[in-house]
């Protein structure tokens, strides 16, 4: 990757340096924490809108297709829980917008529903129905590169331009043998160390995921540049060190180590679906009853279910991973 040619903000600029901590270069994951979530500066911590088809907006999501979004992750919830009533469960969610929240102003069938946003605490106790959408994928990670029969960690250069580097040969188990030369993973540790923590606290439920991802095999054999992108003015972007602090990086979050990280914290049930394919299992009924509603007008309401589960969408671009966990995580102390 070619150093960044656009000025950096020297705001955040100081803080890349701050966290260099004297040293030339962060990891790119270093990097990733203070470009997104750097408090006043970083890109989900500014102030301003991200999400929706206004001006200054970056991209489109599922909740920006709200209340139908809530409303059909509502249905399926209750499906999911089988002959336990909802209103045993609180819903929280994880990572929604600052007063945003996929249920604000929707009556629904919950004991109650709140949200944990960007840097609270992470506390989950009793029956709960924990939710998020594109949560995982908003997560730092690390890359690698193959090159000469190694992989070699990547990084960024602070002093001066920004600019990528190669820090060291890796050590990261989960990295195949050997690759073709050049070949760059985007390693979402992050997002199943989140999963982990998730399953750490103490609730029993349901856990339900929108992201887009790929498994393992995908990511090591058949992705050579990398799954990073970047998301600024609704256009798609590769160079990952422009404009730090204003612009969205992520990546495809890993659906094998997620699934193992719930696993491990003793969910079971778990199943993977495309999201067009989870709302017509799960919330079949709604989508029915609406579209028997809509007939034969072209609604706002119909153009937001059609934007969540056409495939050229959302429909096959987000997948949904849901699992059932019947009892708490014992205690850390236990």
């Amino acid at each position: 990757m070619k150093p960044s040619t656009v000025p950096c903000d020297p705001a955040i600029l100081g803080a890349l340096r701050a966290r260099a901590g004297g040293r030339p270069a962060l990891s790119f994951s270093e990097f990733m924490e203070v470009a997104l979530y750097e408090p006043e500066l970083g890109y989900y911590c500014r102030r301003g809108p991200r999400i929706g088809y206004r001006a200054g907006t970056d991209f489109l999501t599922a909740s920006a297709s709200a209340p139908l979004f809530g409303r059909l992750v509502a249905a399926a919830c209750v499906r999911l829980l089988g002959e336990k009533s909802p209103s045993g469960f609180e819903f929280v969610e994880i990572g929604a917008e600052p007063g945003g929240g996929i249920l604000r102003s929707l009556g629904h069938p919950f004991r109650s529903s709140r949200q944990i946003g960007i840097g609270e605490p992470l506390r989950i106790e009793g029956p709960s129905v924990v939710f998020s959408n594109e949560l995982f994928d908003a997560q730092p990670f690390r890359r690698f590169r193959f090159r000469s029969g190694q992989w070699r960690e990547l990084g960024v250069a602070v002093e001066g331009v920004l600019a990528e580097v190669e820090l060291a040969d890796a050590e990261l188990p989960q990295l195949p043998a050997g690759a073709a030369e050049g070949y760059v993973i985007d390693a979402p540790l992050a997002a199943a160390a989140l999963a982990g923590a998730i399953a750490e606290q103490p609730w029993p439920g349901l856990f339900l995921a929108f992201d887009y991802g790929k498994s393992w095999e995908e990511l090591s054999l058949a992705t050579p540049a990398g799954t990073a992108r970047t998301y600024f003015r609704h256009a798609q972007g590769i160079d990952l060190l422009m404009r730090p602090g204003e612009q969205d990086l992520t990546c495809h979050v890993c659906w094998d180590w997620i699934t193992a990280a719930l696993q491990g914290g003793g969910f079971d049930s778990l199943r993977l679906e495309s999201q067009e394919g989870f709302f017509i299992r799960h919330s079949g009924e709604l989508i029915a009853a609406l579209a028997a509603a809509e007939a034969g007008r072209l609604s706002r309401e119909k153009l937001s279910l059609l934007q969540l589960l056409h495939p050229a969408h959302l429909g096959q671009k987000f997948q949904a991973l849901w699992a059932i966990r019947q009892n708490p995580a014992p205690s850390r102390s236990a």
